[in-house]
Protein backbone atom coordinates (compact mmCIF):
# COMPACT_ATOMS: atom_id res chain seq x y z
CA UNK A 1 0.00 0.00 0.00
CA UNK A 2 1.36 3.48 -0.83
CA UNK A 3 2.54 5.61 2.07
CA UNK A 4 1.44 8.83 0.42
CA UNK A 5 -2.14 10.05 0.16
CA UNK A 6 -3.07 13.00 -2.02
CA UNK A 7 -6.15 15.16 -1.66
CA UNK A 8 -7.01 16.94 -4.91
CA UNK A 9 -10.10 19.15 -4.62
CA UNK A 10 -12.08 16.49 -2.79
CA UNK A 11 -10.63 13.46 -4.59
CA UNK A 12 -8.45 11.28 -2.36
CA UNK A 13 -5.69 9.24 -3.98
CA UNK A 14 -3.54 6.63 -2.32
CA UNK A 15 -3.45 5.21 1.19
CA UNK A 16 -6.91 4.10 2.33
CA UNK A 17 -8.71 5.99 -0.47
CA UNK A 18 -11.36 4.51 -2.77
CA UNK A 19 -10.58 3.42 -6.31
CA UNK A 20 -10.71 6.43 -8.64
CA UNK A 21 -11.00 6.87 -12.40
CA UNK A 22 -9.07 9.00 -14.88
CA UNK A 23 -10.92 8.97 -18.19
CA UNK A 24 -11.78 10.90 -21.33
CA UNK A 25 -10.88 10.99 -25.01
CA UNK A 26 -7.22 10.73 -25.97
CA UNK A 27 -7.25 14.20 -27.51
CA UNK A 28 -9.66 17.12 -27.56
CA UNK A 29 -11.73 16.90 -30.74
CA UNK A 30 -14.79 19.05 -31.55
CA UNK A 31 -16.58 20.53 -28.55
CA UNK A 32 -19.78 18.51 -28.96
CA UNK A 33 -17.92 15.18 -28.92
CA UNK A 34 -15.75 16.10 -25.95
CA UNK A 35 -18.64 17.48 -23.88
CA UNK A 36 -20.76 14.38 -24.62
CA UNK A 37 -17.93 12.17 -23.35
CA UNK A 38 -17.43 14.30 -20.24
CA UNK A 39 -21.16 14.28 -19.42
CA UNK A 40 -21.41 10.52 -19.89
CA UNK A 41 -18.45 9.89 -17.58
CA UNK A 42 -19.61 12.39 -14.95
CA UNK A 43 -23.14 10.96 -14.85
CA UNK A 44 -21.90 7.36 -14.74
CA UNK A 45 -19.29 7.87 -12.02
CA UNK A 46 -21.73 9.89 -9.89
CA UNK A 47 -24.29 7.09 -10.17
CA UNK A 48 -21.79 4.37 -9.28
CA UNK A 49 -19.90 6.39 -6.67
CA UNK A 50 -16.41 6.40 -8.18
CA UNK A 51 -14.28 9.58 -7.90
CA UNK A 52 -13.60 10.89 -11.41
CA UNK A 53 -10.87 12.99 -13.04
CA UNK A 54 -11.38 14.09 -16.65
CA UNK A 55 -8.42 13.66 -19.00
CA UNK A 56 -7.86 14.82 -22.56
CA UNK A 57 -4.82 16.20 -24.38
CA UNK A 58 -4.82 19.65 -25.96
CA UNK A 59 -1.80 18.69 -28.08
CA UNK A 60 -0.51 15.18 -28.76
CA UNK A 61 3.07 15.95 -29.70
CA UNK A 62 4.00 12.27 -29.91
CA UNK A 63 1.77 11.10 -32.76
CA UNK A 64 3.20 8.52 -35.15
CA UNK A 65 2.90 10.56 -38.36
CA UNK A 66 3.31 14.21 -39.31
CA UNK A 67 -0.20 13.90 -40.78
CA UNK A 68 -1.79 12.75 -37.50
CA UNK A 69 -4.31 14.95 -35.69
CA UNK A 70 -2.68 16.60 -32.65
CA UNK A 71 -5.55 18.55 -31.09
CA UNK A 72 -6.62 22.19 -30.88
CA UNK A 73 -3.37 23.40 -29.30
CA UNK A 74 -2.50 25.00 -25.98
CA UNK A 75 -4.69 28.11 -25.83
CA UNK A 76 -7.87 26.80 -27.47
CA UNK A 77 -7.48 23.45 -25.70
CA UNK A 78 -7.07 24.96 -22.24
CA UNK A 79 -10.17 27.09 -22.84
CA UNK A 80 -12.14 23.95 -23.66
CA UNK A 81 -10.80 22.13 -20.60
CA UNK A 82 -11.67 25.10 -18.42
CA UNK A 83 -15.27 25.02 -19.67
CA UNK A 84 -15.50 21.28 -18.97
CA UNK A 85 -14.13 21.86 -15.46
CA UNK A 86 -16.73 24.55 -14.77
CA UNK A 87 -19.72 22.83 -16.37
CA UNK A 88 -19.23 19.38 -14.86
CA UNK A 89 -17.41 20.31 -11.62
CA UNK A 90 -14.59 17.83 -12.22
CA UNK A 91 -10.84 17.84 -11.75
CA UNK A 92 -8.96 18.20 -15.04
CA UNK A 93 -5.78 16.40 -16.09
CA UNK A 94 -3.75 16.92 -19.25
CA UNK A 95 -0.17 16.39 -20.36
CA UNK A 96 2.57 18.91 -21.08
CA UNK A 97 5.36 18.33 -23.58
CA UNK A 98 7.42 21.50 -23.41
CA UNK A 99 8.63 23.72 -20.57
CA UNK A 100 7.10 26.82 -22.17
CA UNK A 101 3.60 25.26 -21.87
CA UNK A 102 3.82 24.64 -18.14
CA UNK A 103 2.89 28.09 -16.83
CA UNK A 104 -0.30 28.42 -18.89
CA UNK A 105 -1.29 24.81 -18.31
CA UNK A 106 -0.92 25.17 -14.53
CA UNK A 107 -3.52 27.95 -14.53
CA UNK A 108 -6.22 25.51 -15.67
CA UNK A 109 -5.13 21.96 -14.87
CA UNK A 110 -5.72 20.43 -11.45
CA UNK A 111 -3.18 17.70 -12.24
CA UNK A 112 -0.32 17.96 -14.70
CA UNK A 113 0.72 14.79 -16.50
CA UNK A 114 4.21 13.92 -17.68
CA UNK A 115 3.99 11.74 -20.83
CA UNK A 116 5.65 8.33 -20.66
CA UNK A 117 8.22 9.12 -23.32
CA UNK A 118 9.27 12.28 -21.41
CA UNK A 119 9.39 10.84 -17.91
CA UNK A 120 13.20 11.17 -17.69
CA UNK A 121 13.34 14.75 -18.99
CA UNK A 122 14.82 16.39 -15.91
CA UNK A 123 14.16 20.03 -16.83
CA UNK A 124 10.52 19.33 -17.71
CA UNK A 125 10.00 17.40 -14.47
CA UNK A 126 11.49 20.22 -12.41
CA UNK A 127 9.47 22.87 -14.21
CA UNK A 128 6.22 21.01 -13.52
CA UNK A 129 7.24 20.29 -9.92
CA UNK A 130 7.83 23.99 -9.29
CA UNK A 131 4.18 24.77 -10.07
CA UNK A 132 3.21 23.03 -6.83
CA UNK A 133 0.50 21.14 -8.71
CA UNK A 134 -0.14 17.40 -8.25
CA UNK A 135 1.73 15.43 -10.90
CA UNK A 136 0.85 12.19 -12.66
CA UNK A 137 4.00 10.66 -14.13
CA UNK A 138 3.44 7.96 -16.73
CA UNK A 139 6.09 5.27 -16.49
CA UNK A 140 8.08 5.06 -19.71
CA UNK A 141 7.56 1.88 -21.71
CA UNK A 142 11.36 1.58 -21.68
CA UNK A 143 11.77 1.64 -17.87
CA UNK A 144 11.67 -1.05 -15.22
CA UNK A 145 9.37 -0.28 -12.27
CA UNK A 146 12.30 0.29 -9.91
CA UNK A 147 13.78 2.89 -12.26
CA UNK A 148 10.89 5.20 -11.35
CA UNK A 149 12.53 6.02 -8.02
CA UNK A 150 14.97 8.28 -9.88
CA UNK A 151 12.08 10.03 -11.62
CA UNK A 152 10.15 10.77 -8.44
CA UNK A 153 13.34 11.92 -6.71
CA UNK A 154 13.76 14.58 -9.42
CA UNK A 155 10.27 15.91 -8.70
CA UNK A 156 10.54 15.72 -4.93
CA UNK A 157 13.92 17.51 -5.06
CA UNK A 158 11.96 20.63 -6.05
CA UNK A 159 9.82 20.34 -2.92
CA UNK A 160 6.78 18.76 -4.57
CA UNK A 161 5.72 15.39 -3.19
CA UNK A 162 2.24 15.37 -4.73
CA UNK A 163 3.11 12.53 -7.07
CA UNK A 164 1.39 9.46 -8.42
CA UNK A 165 2.60 7.05 -11.10
CA UNK A 166 0.75 5.53 -14.02
CA UNK A 167 1.77 2.12 -15.34
CA UNK A 168 1.04 1.76 -19.07
CA UNK A 169 2.88 -1.37 -20.16
CA UNK A 170 6.42 -2.20 -21.20
CA UNK A 171 7.89 -2.62 -24.68
CA UNK A 172 7.69 -6.24 -25.78
CA UNK A 173 9.45 -6.50 -29.13
CA UNK A 174 8.29 -4.35 -32.02
CA UNK A 175 4.84 -2.67 -32.00
CA UNK A 176 3.72 -4.44 -28.85
CA UNK A 177 3.45 -3.90 -25.11
CA UNK A 178 3.07 -6.27 -22.18
CA UNK A 179 1.77 -5.46 -18.70
CA UNK A 180 3.62 -6.79 -15.66
CA UNK A 181 1.19 -6.26 -12.79
CA UNK A 182 3.96 -6.79 -10.25
CA UNK A 183 4.96 -3.22 -11.09
CA UNK A 184 1.91 -1.92 -9.21
CA UNK A 185 3.20 -3.27 -5.91
CA UNK A 186 6.84 -2.47 -6.70
CA UNK A 187 6.08 1.20 -7.26
CA UNK A 188 3.67 1.40 -4.33
CA UNK A 189 6.48 0.05 -2.14
CA UNK A 190 8.37 3.25 -3.02
CA UNK A 191 5.53 5.05 -1.27
CA UNK A 192 3.53 6.42 -4.22
CA UNK A 193 0.00 5.69 -5.46
CA UNK A 194 -0.21 3.79 -8.74
CA UNK A 195 -2.74 4.12 -11.54
CA UNK A 196 -3.06 1.45 -14.20
CA UNK A 197 -3.65 2.70 -17.74
CA UNK A 198 -5.79 -0.07 -19.17
CA UNK A 199 -6.21 1.32 -22.67
CA UNK A 200 -2.67 2.48 -23.47
CA UNK A 201 -1.48 -0.91 -22.21
CA UNK A 202 -3.30 -2.56 -25.12
CA UNK A 203 -1.94 -0.09 -27.67
CA UNK A 204 0.18 -1.42 -30.52
CA UNK A 205 2.60 1.50 -31.00
CA UNK A 206 2.99 2.25 -34.70
CA UNK A 207 1.22 -1.01 -35.38
CA UNK A 208 -1.08 0.41 -38.05
CA UNK A 209 1.66 1.88 -40.20
CA UNK A 210 1.04 5.64 -39.99
CA UNK A 211 -0.75 5.32 -36.65
CA UNK A 212 -0.88 3.08 -33.60
CA UNK A 213 -3.11 0.03 -33.50
CA UNK A 214 -4.75 -1.43 -30.43
CA UNK A 215 -6.62 -4.37 -28.92
CA UNK A 216 -9.43 -2.76 -26.97
CA UNK A 217 -11.06 -6.10 -26.18
CA UNK A 218 -8.28 -6.79 -23.67
CA UNK A 219 -8.53 -3.46 -21.81
CA UNK A 220 -11.37 -4.54 -19.46
CA UNK A 221 -9.51 -7.77 -18.67
CA UNK A 222 -6.34 -5.89 -17.72
CA UNK A 223 -8.31 -3.28 -15.76
CA UNK A 224 -9.95 -5.98 -13.64
CA UNK A 225 -6.61 -7.68 -13.05
CA UNK A 226 -4.95 -4.39 -12.08
CA UNK A 227 -7.63 -3.55 -9.51
CA UNK A 228 -7.28 -7.05 -8.07
CA UNK A 229 -3.52 -6.43 -7.88
CA UNK A 230 -4.13 -3.32 -5.78
CA UNK A 231 -4.02 -0.38 -8.22
CA UNK A 232 -5.16 2.87 -6.61
CA UNK A 233 -6.82 4.10 -9.79
CA UNK A 234 -7.67 3.14 -13.35
CA UNK A 235 -7.00 5.21 -16.48
CA UNK A 236 -9.08 4.55 -19.59
CA UNK A 237 -9.60 6.40 -22.83
CA UNK A 238 -13.23 6.63 -23.82
CA UNK A 239 -14.98 7.68 -27.02
CA UNK A 240 -18.59 7.51 -28.16
CA UNK A 241 -17.43 6.15 -31.52
CA UNK A 242 -13.87 4.78 -31.13
CA UNK A 243 -13.66 3.70 -34.76
CA UNK A 244 -13.95 7.37 -35.77
CA UNK A 245 -11.79 8.81 -32.98
CA UNK A 246 -9.03 11.11 -34.20
CA UNK A 247 -6.46 9.54 -31.86
CA UNK A 248 -6.09 6.13 -30.18
CA UNK A 249 -9.44 4.83 -31.39
CA UNK A 250 -8.30 1.17 -31.60
CA UNK A 251 -7.61 1.06 -27.86
CA UNK A 252 -10.41 3.38 -26.63
CA UNK A 253 -13.52 1.95 -24.98
CA UNK A 254 -17.12 2.54 -26.04
CA UNK A 255 -19.67 4.00 -23.65
CA UNK A 256 -21.43 0.67 -23.15
CA UNK A 257 -18.14 -1.06 -22.35
CA UNK A 258 -17.33 1.52 -19.69
CA UNK A 259 -20.84 1.22 -18.21
CA UNK A 260 -20.33 -2.52 -17.81
CA UNK A 261 -16.74 -2.31 -16.57
CA UNK A 262 -16.86 0.30 -13.81
CA UNK A 263 -19.27 -1.55 -11.47
CA UNK A 264 -17.07 -4.65 -11.87
CA UNK A 265 -13.97 -2.67 -10.89
CA UNK A 266 -15.70 -1.22 -7.82
CA UNK A 267 -16.85 -4.70 -6.76
CA UNK A 268 -13.34 -6.12 -7.13
CA UNK A 269 -11.93 -3.22 -5.09
CA UNK A 270 -14.47 -3.88 -2.35
CA UNK A 271 -13.45 -7.54 -2.25
CA UNK A 272 -9.78 -6.78 -1.66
Amino acid sequence: MPKHRLEINGVAIGRGAPLFLIAGPCVLEDEETVFDIAKFLKDLTDAIGIPFIFKASYDKANRTSIDSFRGPGLIKGLRMLSRIKEKFDVNILSDVHRIKEVGEAAKVLDIIQIPAFLCRQTDLLLSVAETGKPINIKKGQFLAPWDMIHVVEKVSSAGNDQIFITERGTMFGYNNLVSDLRSIRLIQDMGYPVVFDATHSVQLPGGAGKSSGGQRKFAPLLARAAVAAGADGIFIEVHKNPDKALCDGPNSLKFEEVSELLPQLKAIRNCI
